[in-house]
């Protein structure tokens, strides 16, 4: 950019070039430029998306945007073509002062995902300042006694510029009595001093005027100019003079009011009133040295009287003249530099900003939370701030620049677990005694759909009585989701399937809400004892999540049915006893029987015993066994034979003695027959009697077999008939009831 400012005739063109830089430094991870101040509004500072490696159509998207703490509007960014640019009027002096570095520092945030970027633009400072003398015009009052090389200080001007630009040069108009002569000390600061170079003569001149000039090192060189009005006195001729012309000393800026900072001692070689010293600050005295000190006229004792702040002033600078009372009043002046120390006595500032709450619980580990910014406005240790953080998981702070840092997801998030974490960031400087500050954030975490609804048993079993009323209620099943709102959000369904010829839903449903299952009609334990089936449980997120339960219901019977009289595949005779098939036995009759036979006399009155025979259908070749019920039942038989009328068992012996012989009668005239097979031959099932004392078997391929039980000698004998198939006889002779 060229600019040129033109004066009057004769005066010189003014070409100035400011060249803009635009420089990435590498490892630092921070952008840089630099721009001069008092650019005009749109000057181009850098092409700021591009060095940050940001295409130009993801900027509005992301909510580009540029956050400057303290400095308003001076830059902003041409979202349409990433150019950072200035915006309005930078005056380095009003940013920075008197500071060597100045710098606005920008911090550049997008979104999706949450970046952070710092930009340092450094403000160049230009010769736009010209000197500036405290007074336009300054008075002296020199004796003509004063001899030469005497020194009379003079204030010197200001320059707001820094560096070259504020390096001031002065002059004075030639002249025989006066010349100048500034000194410069290790404190950067320069003593400007009037020195009589010939004595003065007041009779020949009364008073001397000066032109005072002050030039900067700017280039073109700007100039500022006081007249010093110097008047000649015959008076006094021996000035107050301290021991030191400077005086350095220091001050902690916790000191109380009145603190002795130090006590000057000023002579005058004078006598009288001529000798007698009044101490006083030298003006124009700057308003800062009159708020936070005072001197005592009388003995020279500069103490403190307000309040003192290392971070708003670190060094003062106070002008001390000892003037005595002569009659022509002669001074002399010293320095004074009083450094202020610091002490601990900021505590860290915390600032939380671009917060990216809630936060889901899928977040990937490293996603960034929020952006944490600590400050202290002590220097060195005292002002050198560390960050922690509590709890440490599942979060962790994560350095990205001095004194910024970025809160990031540390490991994997269940809300299930934990829904919210307070968080609390300390910060802790360097001092001794160290000073904290604490700032707490609550994290809430989102819920995502991650967990299925979940039965409290895989399996439930119900009991209903046959013929319930249609639609009774007759189970509640109930799921419970970890997850919240509509993810925790249960429905319940069946998960059809065929029972028989009938689909599932035709005997049950269930309540989508309530997870109430109802039975849509009467149940019949004759036609189905067990209905077995799942439901499923489904919740409202994205995708769904399912579980499954299954529920047994179990049909109990109720007497609905009256007794019928089916078929028996056995008869006895009435007067022999004996026991018989009526049809071809199978495979497809019950494998056991159970034949209650009554035994009945011909007295008046009629008296009656009863026999119970159990018959097992078994493979032919097995052995038949009598089972322990029958055992066990015999063994109570015998024992209950005691308790028998007597008249009882006379009868029974005589009937049972009739109906042996009969039988042995008739196996003997059966055995006679020529057997056909073998006897125990295999073949087809086999039945299987057994009685209260024995048990016999019976072959459907015409065999005869007879067989004893491993009973008793009580055993009862059963034979059975080759000669009448299908019609098989059983006789038996009753001993016992």
């Amino acid at each position: 950019m060229l600019f040129s400012w033109r004066g009057g005739p004769g005066a010189p063109s003014l070409l100035l070039s400011l060249l803009l830089l635009a420089v990435w430094e590498p490892g630092s991870g921070q952008v840089h430029y630099s721009v001069p101040e008092e650019a005009k509004h749109g000057t181009f500072v850098g092409r700021i998306a591009q060095d940050l490696g940001l295409e130009l159509a993801e900027l509005v998207p992301r909510l580009f945007r540029v956050a400057s703490k303290g400095h308003g509007d001076l830059l902003e960014v041409n979202l349409q073509n990433g150019i950072l640019f200035v915006n309005s009027r930078i005056d380095r002096e009003e940013l920075c002062g008197r500071s060597l570095e100045c710098s606005i520092h920008l911090e550049v945030i997008v979104d999706r995902p949450l970046q952070v970027f710092h930009v340092e633009v450094e403000v160049k400072d230009i010769n736009d300042n010209p000197p500036v003398f405290p007074e336009s015009k300054k008075r002296l009052v020199i004796a003509e006694s004063r001899p030469p090389e005497t020194r009379f200080p003079l204030d010197g001007a200001s320059d707001a510029d820094i560096g070259v630009n504020s390096a001031l040069t002065y002059r004075i108009d030639p002249n025989e009595y006066f010349v100048l002569d500034t000194r410069n000390n290790r404190e950067q600061t320069s003593s400007l001093s009037l020195v009589l170079r010939k004595s003065l003569d007041r009779e020949q001149i009364q008073e001397h005027s000066l032109l005072l000039t002050a030039n900067d090192g700017g280039k073109p060189e700007l100039t500022g100019t006081v007249q010093l009005l110097i008047t000649v006195l015959d008076v006094n001729d021996n000035a107050p003079e301290f021991d030191q012309y400077i005086y350095k000393v220091t001050v902690l800026e916790n000191a109380f009011n009145g603190t002795l900072v130090i006590k000057l001692n000023a002579t005058d070689p004078d006598d009288g009133t001529n000798g007698d010293i009044i101490y006083s600050f030298r003006r124009p005295v700057s308003p800062a040295v009159l708020y936070a000190f005072i001197i005592n006229p009388n003995n020279g004792e500069i103490r403190t009287r307000g309040k003192l702040d290392f971070e708003e002033k670190k060094l003062y600078e106070i002008s001390v003249e000892a003037i005595d009372k002569g009659n022509i009043p002669m001074a002399g002046h010293c320095t004074i530099l009083v450094e202020i120390l610091d002490i601990n006595d900021n505590t860290p500032e915390i600032t939380i900003t671009s917060l990216s709450l809630p936060v889901r619980e899928d977040a990937q580990v490293g996603t960034v939370i929020a952006l944490i910014s600590v400050s202290d406005r002590d220097s060195g240790a005292n002002g050198r701030v560390t960050c922690s953080l509590i709890p440490h998981v599942p979060f962790k702070l994560v350095s990205t620049f001095k004194n910024y840092y970025s809160l990031v997801l540390d490991s994997t998030l269940d809300r299930e677990s934990v829904a919210n974490y307070v968080l609390v960031v300390t910060a802790r400087d360097g001092g001794s005694p160290s000073l904290s500050a604490t700032a707490s954030v609550s994290v809430e975490v989102a819920d995502v759909n991650d967990n299925a609804p979940a039965f409290a048993q895989p399996e439930y079993t119900v009991f209903v009585k046959e013929n319930n009323p249609p639609g009774c209620h007759i189970f509640t099943v109930s799921a419970r989701d970890a997850d919240a709102q509509e993810n925790a959000l249960v429905s319940y369904s069946l998960v059809e399937r065929r029972v028989g010829e009938r689909a599932l839903s035709s005997y049950v449903s269930v309540h989508a809400e309530s997870g109430k299952v109802y039975a849509l009609q009467p149940l019949d334990h004759e036609e189905l004892e067990l209905l077995q089936f799942q439901v499923s449980a489904r919740d409202a997120g994205v995708p769904p999540l399912g579980s499954n339960v299954t529920l047994q219901v179990f049909v109990l019977d109720e007497n609905d049915n009256a007794p019928a009289l089916l078929p028996r595949p056995f008869r006895v005779a009435l007067y022999t006893g004996e026991i018989s098939t009526t049809r071809t036995l199978d495979e497809a009759d019950s494998a056991r029987q159970r034949l209650l036979v009554l035994v009945k006399d011909h007295g008046e009155p009629a008296l009656t015993a009863t026999a119970t025979v159990l018959l097992s259908l078994v493979e032919s070749g097995q052995a038949p066994k009598a089972s322990s019920r029958v055992l066990a039942g015999a063994a109570g038989a015998e024992a209950a034979l005691v308790d028998v009328n007597v008249y009882l068992i006379v009868a029974i012996c005589a009937v049972s003695s009739l109906l042996v012989l009969t039988l042995l009668l008739y196996t003997a005239l059966r055995c006679s027959a020529p057997p056909t097979e073998g006897a125990c031959g295999p073949g087809k099932p086999t039945l299987v009697c057994s009685s209260a004392v024995g048990s016999w078997s019976y072959s459907q391929q015409r065999r005869q077999r007879v067989c004893s039980g491993e009973g008793p000698p009580k055993t009862d004998l059963m034979a059975f008939s080759p000669s009448l198939p299908p019609l098989t006889v059983l006789s038996f002779k009753v001993l016992h009831s």
